[in-house]
């Protein structure tokens, strides 16, 4: 088979190491790609956003499967553009992507069929939400109703910090258009939980957990990212919590959409807060969470190409989905300033320790080679270093240790991803 893959970070690094196991796969390509999906794939220059240049290659090169990682082509109709000429693709269609594209259409739909989650309502005018805030309860959580990658959310301890997010995400548009319509939610307290799952329209199988950290600083401090790191699985994602979701979330879920004549087939991610009143749907996402994919991909004991095709032949009931036993860590690689401002161009140095230790992969997010055929960092978030152990233990551990094997100018890392491991 011929495989392309769309997107250009380390959830799409992580894709084409996945995809480059399958016995069934002798050509990747991946567009655009990055510096290290080239060790797997010929990267073509063509963004994810120019769906009929993808579409062209895909035709002209004889694709026979097409991956979409990336949430913008998703919720901007990409499958659509596939699924018009005949191609196969793999990823939600624009009606089912509005799950993560919307976050007032998601609340709604849990609200409409009884999945649950924190309490809200929805604003379109910066007046009408203003108002909302003089009788709220604090904290209190606005959210971006659009795309934001991953940082449209904000946590209010007081009015005078909500007045000012409303200010900054409907006057400002610190988010652009995405904050057109917000929402604004409950603060719920508990454990944060993500879990992954492939969806052919009806049916639905379960990935194994995993847990992100979202803020900059050591100790969840400063801003919101993309995800500073993560690891897998979940010590929080008991068997009672499980049980619960796959009767109240996860099903339901799918049930939903289909009854909403948006029939979700490809990756739902859930969001998941843990509380004293049992899991929440805190958002949905319909794709790999990055980095949630470098940990749980890894541990994948199937052909991914295999699941991919179910999923979109509607036989997913037929897979048997398998994680290995054991555990995985992330920890992210950034430059220094990420998410703010930070330099780019800056040599990679120690990548090709990685290519003779198993258990360890080193995913690239940012990067890029220069004029000389050097890798460089190229973005905010540069590398994700993932380490296997026989437990989370030691998978941390073996992820801090790799994460010295690497060098660049600027290189910035929290230093607690996975510590909630030892509060377990």
């Amino acid at each position: 088979m011929k495989v392309l893959i769309v997107g250009s970070g380390g959830r799409e690094h992580a894709i084409a190491n996945a995809v480059a196991k399958s016995s069934k796969v002798d050509k990747i390509y991946c567009a655009p790609g990055n510096a290290g999906i080239a060790e797997y794939a010929e990267c073509v220059n063509i963004g994810a956003m120019e769906f009929d240049k993808l579409v062209s290659f895909a035709k002209e090169k004889e694709i026979d499967l097409t991956v979409i990682g990336m949430d913008d082509p998703l919720v901007g109709g990409v499958v659509d553009a596939f699924e018009a000429e005949g191609l196969r693709v793999f990823g939600p269609n624009k009606a089912a992507a509005i799950l993560e594209g919307s976050k007032a259409f998601s609340k709604d739909l849990m609200k409409k069929y009884n999945i649950p989650t924190a309490g809200y309502e929805n604003f379109d005018s910066p007046e009408k939400a203003l108002e909302y805030l003089e009788t709220s309860k604090y904290p209190i959580v606005l959210k971006a109703d659009g795309l934001a990658l991953g940082k449209g959310v904000l946590i209010c301890n007081t009015k005078e910090e909500a007045i000012e997010g409303v200010k900054s995400i409907m006057l400002d548009k610190k988010f652009g258009s995405a904050g057109n319509t917000m929402v604004v939610e409950e603060f719920m307290t508990g454990r944060e939980v993500s879990v992954l799952s492939f969806v052919d329209g009806n049916t639905i199988k379960i990935m194994t957990s995993a847990q992100d950290h979202k803020r900059a600083g050591d100790g969840d401090t400063g801003l919101n990212t993309g995800g500073m790191g993560t690891f897998s699985p979940s010590p929080f994602y008991t068997k009672e919590v499980d049980e619960f979701c796959k009767k109240y979330i996860y099903q339901a879920t799918v049930d939903a959409m289909k009854a909403e004549g948006r029939t979700f087939k490809g990756i739902i991610f859930f969001g998941l807060m843990i509380t004293e009143d049992g899991p929440k749907v805190l958002e949905y996402n319909a794709r790999f969470g990055d980095p949630e994919a470098q940990v749980v991909l890894p541990r994948m004991k199937n052909d991914i190409i295999d699941v991919f095709e179910a999923c979109i032949d509607g036989t997913l009931d037929k897979i048997d989905l398998q994680f290995e036993d054991n555990a995985a860590v992330c920890v992210v690689l950034a430059s220094d300033g990420y998410p703010v401002s930070y330099e780019k161009g800056f040599e990679i140095k120690g990548l090709d320790t990685f290519k003779d230790k198993d258990g360890y992969y080193v995913f690239h997010a940012g990067t890029k080679f220069d004029d000389d055929g050097k890798i460089v960092t190229n973005g905010g978030r540069v590398l994700g270093v993932t380490a296997k152990g026989k437990d989370l233990k030691e998978a941390r551990a073996n992820a801090y240790k790799a994460t010295e094997w690497i060098d660049f100018d600027n290189k910035y890392m929290r230093h607690d991803i996975g510590k909630a491991i030892d509060e377990a």
